[in-house]
């Protein structure tokens, strides 16, 4: 069936595809190819463009990669919607390209992702990257030609302004306001701000354009794996950025750093919902880290038990004096107990541990140890996450619970007694991967893939493209 309606939805459709290109997805995935021509509305065609309008749309709310292939972990409910029924409505009323731009998340991040998406690609098709060749660790007082591409480099990123009286030698010298550069390019990637270019330093430096243009496609799908209903009040941490915020009614309410898991322990990217808080907890030691961590460190302070407040469980349930113990006959294989820690101002837990159950036993608490938050790179803990100002937290989570007033708080914090509070609202909790994320004036920062998960969805995008089912 031919006409002006049918071909003006074709000619509205092939824009629409073309237009994919922005949002980090690939036309050629979606019949371009046998949709260009006399744009005539032959049987052929229309079936080609009912299934690239619907496959369109399922990427476009829900994203193109089924996240459970790279993100096993994954729990949060991925949107849905009756494509079929919007497509007949969007060519009723003559809407075929605005039903699918209509479909993509409206978080203000996918816009920046957008444009900054636009962005890298014209830096790519202008080229004039600058790249720093490989060596050892460059400090201020270096020189040479890897410093002079270093500062070629921080000059294009716009972290150092170029100086046209600069003669050559002053240019290949790693002087000071070059290490405030390169210190200021480690803070907006998440590296450790020591101002040397060492291995994690000079790999971020050398992302070329394509590279950052591969980060943006990745980051707008995982938007797209977000459920629409987030929650009224809900937290998301993001294990990348060592991030978490407290949101309600679609704004932040509060920001707090968070420590995350070591490379080889990684925090897991799923969704939950907080149920309960625990104030003054006990600490139930992993039987991993009891054997990995805390048995050597008793073999050489066997008082560290008693000064750090550990208690030794047999396989029966008993209280074992560990002074009966001879902690250098144990090993990882030989080791018949479990170990508690008392609440207390050395309770690895801290003061309060906040629980939404889950299969990876991983879950937000406070920290005996603040001065880890004084770090940019903060992957020190072995899965949980810990939380900055962790009774701050809870204060905003009771908020729903009148009588737990801040004094209340506190002395539950300080008891010395494990308290159980189960909520009246539960608080979803969403712990996502982003490395990608704003810069807070409109634009977006790169930031490091701490657990190197990038690479693995980028190759899902460049795949061809799965079945869909209408």
């Amino acid at each position: 069936m031919d006409g002006p309606g049918c071909r003006a939805a074709l000619q509205s459709l092939i824009g629409a595809i073309e237009d994919s290109e922005s949002h980090g997805l690939q036309a050629h995935d979606y019949h371009l190819d046998g949709l260009i021509g006399s744009g005539r509305c032959d049987a052929t065609r229309e079936l080609l463009a009912t299934d690239a309008w619907l496959a369109l749309a399922a990427h476009l709310h829900a994203g193109r990669v089924n996240p459970l292939t790279v993100e096993p972990d994954w729990t949060a409910t991925r949107p849905t919607i009756d494509a079929v029924a919007l497509l007949e409505r969007a060519l009723t009323e003559g809407d075929v390209a605005g039903a699918l731009e209509r479909l993509a998340p409206r978080d203000p991040l996918y816009a920046e992702l957008r444009q900054t998406l636009a962005r890298y690609r014209g830096y790519a098709a202008r080229s004039g990257w600058v790249g720093i060749g490989a060596g050892s660790t460059l400090h201020r007082g270096d020189g040479g030609i890897r410093v002079e591409q270093l500062r070629a480099r921080l000059q294009l990123s716009g972290l150092l302004e170029a100086d046209a009286e600069t003669d050559a030698s002053a240019s290949a010298t790693f002087d000071e306001p070059l290490e405030n550069a390169v210190r200021a390019f480690q803070r907006r990637t998440n590296l450790e701000p020591d101002g040397a270019v060492g291995a994690l330093t000079l790999a971020q430096l050398n992302r070329r354009a394509t590279n950052r243009i591969d980060q943006a496609r990745a980051n707008l799908e995982r938007l797209r794996w977000l459920p629409e209903d987030m929650g009224r009040r809900h937290i998301r941490v993001n294990i990348a950025d060592y991030r978490l915020e407290a949101w309600a009614d679609g704004a932040i309410e509060r920001v707090h750093q968070v420590i995350v898991g070591k490379q080889y322990r990684s925090t897991p990217s799923f969704s939950g919902r907080i149920d309960h808080l625990v104030f003054s907890p006990w600490w139930e030691v992993p039987r991993s880290l009891a054997v990995k961590d805390k048995l050597p460190l008793f073999r050489r302070d066997p008082d560290a038990l008693a000064r750090l407040g550990y208690v030794v469980i047999d396989r029966d349930g008993r209280v074992v004096d560990p002074a009966g113990i001879d902690w250098k006959a144990l090993s990882a294989n030989n080791f018949p107990y479990r170990l508690r820690q008392r609440p207390g101002p050395k309770n690895a837990l801290g003061a309060v541990k906040f629980l939404f159950p889950n299969s990876h036993n991983v879950y937000l608490h406070d920290t005996s140890d603040p001065g880890l938050f004084g770090h940019v790179r903060r992957s020190f803990s072995s899965g949980c996450i810990r939380v900055e100002s962790a009774l701050d937290l809870a204060q905003w989570v009771l908020e729903p619970m009148p009588e737990w007033t801040r004094e209340h708080i506190d002395a539950a914090a300080t008891a010395g007694v494990e308290q159980s509070v189960v909520l009246a609202e539960p608080v979803p909790v969403h712990l996502l991967y982003m490395t990608a994320v704003s810069d807070g004036n409109g634009g977006v920062r790169f930031i490091d893939d701490l657990y190197d998960r990038d690479p693995a969805l980028i190759t899902a995008l460049d795949r061809a493209p799965p079945i869909v089912t209408h």
